[in-house]
């Protein structure tokens, strides 16, 4: 094959880390992950998977016992017993140490029993999904221990191709963490290779539509989402940019790679124009068909293979010289046109000419590698294919039915995809088809997709499955437009985020069992993730209530003070309650001494650039450190920018930045927001800008050298500010379709000076409708 810069392995253990006999081999790769090898004819596997990458680790500590009948292998986590035969249930177990009950605690080779089950991963695809579907294993589980089954995955030659194995030989990977979720998932990428950095552009807005465009058309679509100050920063061009109209005795127009000139007569003009706009651009393509004889491309491919010149070139991914051509002639013409990545709409199932070689899995390998050719940061956007696979993001979910079930799973189905380290997942936000109009449900689907690894518009062919916020009625279309513009103005956090799930090994959206283990609430609430370092994200997934116009979530918020950012209100936490929202927004919860950066644009540009304004969100309350990430697309220029706040001292603190200045903006202008606060920031010796709107009160300072320490002071132990009761509850009782007695009797009671025990009494006393009750009773008790 042409050279494509393979990804970085070491696939052979160091040998002090094995212990082995004649059929088994036993490596101890971590002091909690364990790799147990079975082979009838004592031939092992040191060549690297699509799983594992590096087994080359540095040694733990651990002991090995020997007996004539048993191996016992005792680290500081794990304590395994193995009899020396043929994999067994009675003769191989891993015991959990520490941490979890030593009776659910013991793995054994081939138990299914439920205690078995761990907390799920995720699945290969979405398509046709309606609601929940199962999910496939993650590494890790409430008993502690979780299997990871490596004996059929490919494996990798030393020159980078490929080779299947046929399961003769078992090859399994044993996390012992306990709960310590994140450990685990440390361990798995320490194996299986880093969640790579994504473009920073491919963490803006998507637009995606399954539509016959042309070139008038979609330059019409972006001038209005210019005019509504809507931005996008990938253009996704769906099938029909390329001839879909074939002969029926050459196959279907699904697969295609020769552009329809009747829709887009100058392909790399109008390419260039949504580059000129800021935006990239990916291209669907459904490989499964090869390229026929009516293709642009067909000619020099067969000259390229030395095929005859009248026959298709079929679709094999085990040859060779075929992938060799598909990427240096079919794709990389189109890419001279302007493509900058590639959507790979593989739906052909699992098998190729060759058994145990799965094409999704080569396509998203080989394709990652060639985009990241002449060092650029690669990115493909494809199916999930099994463990491993978040080396090739983005993920494409697939195509999901239009309906509230869907939208309900979408939540617990990311958060849960962390449990195999796949952290960059993109749904069909709004759904692809099916269902029926609904502006509710796509509001909050859009407000989800905000708060997703990544942002993608997409609808079906249907002319009626519009996404557009115009085509929405006006209240629908003001909080889609800005949610929109917040996906940009979150970029800052986000791209620092996109750093750290690269460097630390911690997804974006994680469950909020990773962070609070040992909370039985942490598991109760599936769809309620941690968004970042500093959110906590419980959406809306289900219709509102028709009395009190309020959509509501079960939630729960750990011990502390929490502030929604979105809204300002103030929650003491340790506790499970009910969160009631309109439809302007979703709850998005920050703990005491929280930091958040974002792009200080109302409206943001559709490239987002490292920005030369910016907004930080502080809740006071408790000490805070942020560090913002930057970089000017490549590994090497990369800045970071302390934040912190000082509780005691009440003191903000941004910069000096360090690193890769050059990518910096020179100067900017710094707003510090601090939220639910009511007293006065300062910022001595230069000129600043106080401003106080919706019970958060913003300083600004500007042209601030990126080298130079902005601080800004409000006052020594600084306390947020009590919530309005009596003006948020007036404003829930105005919007709820009720008696205006029953409004008056319920405003009166719960505003009074009688103790809170008192007023809750008499508001339960009137026996109000449950929504309207927990809505009212949200307010009365969000602080103690």
């Amino acid at each position: 094959m042409t050279p494509r810069q393979p990804l970085p392995s070491r696939p052979a253990a160091d040998p002090r880390a094995v212990v082995l006999g004649p059929q088994f081999r036993i490596t101890v790769l971590t002091e909690g992950l364990v790799r147990l090898e079975h082979s009838p004819d004592g031939v092992f596997e040191d060549r690297a998977s699509t799983f594992a990458l590096n087994r080359e680790l540095p040694v733990p500590e651990f002991r090995v016992i020997e007996t004539g009948s048993h191996v016992e292998v005792l680290t500081a986590r794990l304590h395994l017993v193995y009899d020396r035969g043929p994999f067994s249930t009675s003769g191989l177990s891993v015991s959990v140490l520490g941490g979890v009950s030593a009776y659910h605690s013991v793995w054994r080779y081939g138990d299914d029993s439920p205690d078995s089950v761990g907390l799920g991963g995720t699945a290969r695809t979405l398509d046709l999904a309606d609601g929940a579907i199962p999910l496939e294993p993650g590494i890790v589980s409430r008993q502690g221990y979780a299997v990871l089954d490596d004996s059929r995955s490919m494996v990798f030659e030393a020159d980078g191709w490929v080779a299947p194995r046929d399961g003769s030989r078992t090859d399994l990977y044993v996390f012992a963490y306990g709960h310590d979720y994140r450990e685990a998932l440390r361990a798995f990428y320490a194996v299986s290779g880093p969640t790579p950095v994504l473009p920073r552009f491919a963490l803006g807005n998507w637009w995606s539509r399954f539509h016959r465009y042309t070139t008038e058309t979609y330059t019409a679509l972006l001038h209005r989402f210019d005019a509504e100050g809507i931005p996008f920063s990938v253009a996704v061009i769906d099938m029909d940019w390329h001839v879909t109209d074939v002969d029926p005795a050459i196959g279907s127009g699904w697969t295609g790679y020769t552009w329809n000139r009747d829709l887009f007569p100058d392909p790399a003009a109008f390419l260039s124009t949504l580059h000129d706009r800021g935006l990239r651009v990916t291209l669907n393509v459904h490989p499964a068909d090869g390229v026929r004889t009516h293709e642009d491309a067909h000619a020099e491919l067969v000259a390229a293979l030395g095929r005859p010149p009248q026959e298709p070139i079929p679709f094999d991914v085990t040859d060779r010289e075929f992938l060799d051509a598909y990427f240096d002639v079919l794709h990389r013409g189109l890419e001279r046109d302007g493509v900058d990545f590639w959507w790979l709409d593989w739906q052909s199932g699992p098998h190729s000419r060759v058994a145990g070689i799965d094409p999704l899995w080569m396509l998203n390998h080989f394709h990652f590698l060639d985009n990241a050719r002449d060092g650029r940061r690669p990115l493909t956007f494809s199916r999930y294919a099994g463990p491993g696979s978040h080396r090739y993001p983005v993920g494409f979910s697939g195509d999901t039915v239009i309906s509230w079930a869907s939208l309900a799973f979408q939540p617990y189905f990311t958060a849960t995809a962390s449990n195999i380290g796949y952290g960059w997942w993109s749904h069909d936000i709004g759904g692809h088809m099916f269902g029926g109009k609904d502006d509710e449900l796509a509001t909050r689907w859009l407000q989800l997709g905000v708060f997703s690894p990544i942002l993608r518009l997409h609808s079906g062919s249907n002319p009626f499955t519009a996404k557009e916020p115009w085509t929405f009625e006006p209240a629908a279309r003001a909080v889609m437009t800005e949610h929109l513009r917040l996906r940009h103005r979150l970029l800052p956090y986000l791209h620092t985020m996109n750093h750290r799930a690269a460097a630390q090994g911690r997804p974006l959206v994680e469950p909020m069992y990773h962070a609070w283990p040992s909370e039985p609430e942490a598991y109760d609430q599936p769809n309620q993730y941690l968004f970042g370092s500093e959110l906590v994200v419980a959406p809306l997934t289900s219709p509102a209530d028709l009395r009190t116009r309020l959509a509501s979530v079960r939630a729960w918020l750990p011990a502390g003070t929490w502030v929604d950012v979105l809204t300002g209100l103030v929650y003491d936490g340790g506790r499970e309650l009910l969160l009631h929202r309109d439809l302007a927004t979703i709850p998005v919860l920050a703990p005491a001494g929280a930091i958040v950066p974002l792009d200080g644009a109302a409206v943001p540009g559709n490239d987002p650039v490292n920005p030369s304004t910016l907004e930080v969100l502080v809740v006071v309350g408790a000490d805070g450190t942020f560090t913002l990430v930057e970089d000017d697309g490549s590994a090497d220029g990369v800045a970071s920018t302390p934040l912190t706040f000082a509780q005691s001292t009440g003191t903000f603190t941004a910069g000096p930045a360090v690193g890769a200045l050059d990518c910096l903006p020179a100067t900017r202008s710094w707003t510090v927001t601090f939220l639910s606060f009511d007293g006065s920031p300062s910022v001595d010796g230069v000129e600043s800008r106080l401003e106080r709107t919706d019970g958060r009160v913003s300083i600004t300072v500007d042209d601030v050298p990126v080298g130079a320490t902005l601080t800004v002071d409000v006052g020594p132990d600084p306390q947020l500010a009590p919530n309005d009761v009596a003006a948020r509850l007036f404003a829930l009782l105005d919007r709820a379709q009720i008696s205006y007695d029953l409004k008056t009797r319920i405003h009166q009671i719960a505003t009074s000076d009688a103790p809170l025990t008192v007023r809750a009494s008499h508001l339960q006393s009137l026996q109000l409708d449950p929504a309207l009750g927990t809505a009212v009773g949200e307010l009365l008790l969000a602080r103690a």
